[in-house]
């Protein structure tokens, strides 16, 4: 058996593509009124903002992709794998509960706080201690992703409590949640040809 599915190189790759295109292109639309610095992604996809099919159809996808790339890395442990799935959920949770045009939503704050938790987890969770494990998934590349991510999801909060810049933050912090995947997948699948041709 393979040790991941080729077709994840697509799935994952497609991930950080999806989401720094919607909310790019969602902030055209928005027009000048939108600082990306200071106001989060979920802005442009509230109610109302003119890029919110933009943005709404991106989150959608992301959580599609991430859902399929936990199906097809089989090398990856089960628990990291549930985790990624979980954080492809909550990615899909984020676009069907978007957060109103004015104030903030509790349920939409939840469900994106959840989907960072477990999109920050997945990669020490799946990782693997054994001799010949592909690079993405050896417990130090791992745990440092883990804690890069952490830390970014803690800069995203300290910006977003002090009214700084926390669009900075969520997008530097998604960029990376988004990323890791495909980095693991495209390590497995050069592992395994490094190892012979894949069955």
């Amino acid at each position: 058996m393979r040790l991941v599915s080729r077709w994840a190189l697509l799935s994952s790759g497609c991930a950080p593509v999806l989401l720094a295109g919607g909310w790019a292109i969602a902030a055209v639309l928005e027009g000048p009124a939108y600082d990306p610095a200071t106001q989060t992604i979920s802005v442009l996809a509230a109610y109302g903002a003119a890029g919110f099919w933009v943005v709404t159809g991106g989150l959608l996808a992301l959580g599609v992709c991430h859902l399929l790339t936990a199906w097809g890395l089989r090398a990856a442990a089960l628990a990291g794998r549930v985790a990624l799935a979980g954080g492809g959920a909550a990615t899909l949770g984020v676009a069907l509960v978007p957060a109103p045009s004015s104030g903030g939503s509790l349920r939409h704050g939840f469900i994106a706080g959840v989907g960072f938790a477990l999109l920050a987890v997945w990669p020490v969770l799946a990782a693997d201690r054994r001799t010949g494990t592909p690079w993405g998934l050896r417990p130090a590349p791992s745990l440092a992703a883990t804690a890069l991510m952490t830390v970014g999801a803690a800069w995203f909060l300290l910006e977003l409590h002090r009214h700084g810049a926390p669009g900075v933050a969520e997008r530097v912090v998604t960029c990376i949640q988004s990323l890791w995947p495909f980095v693991v997948v495209a390590s497995c699948v050069r592992h395994a040809d490094d190892d012979g041709p894949a069955m």
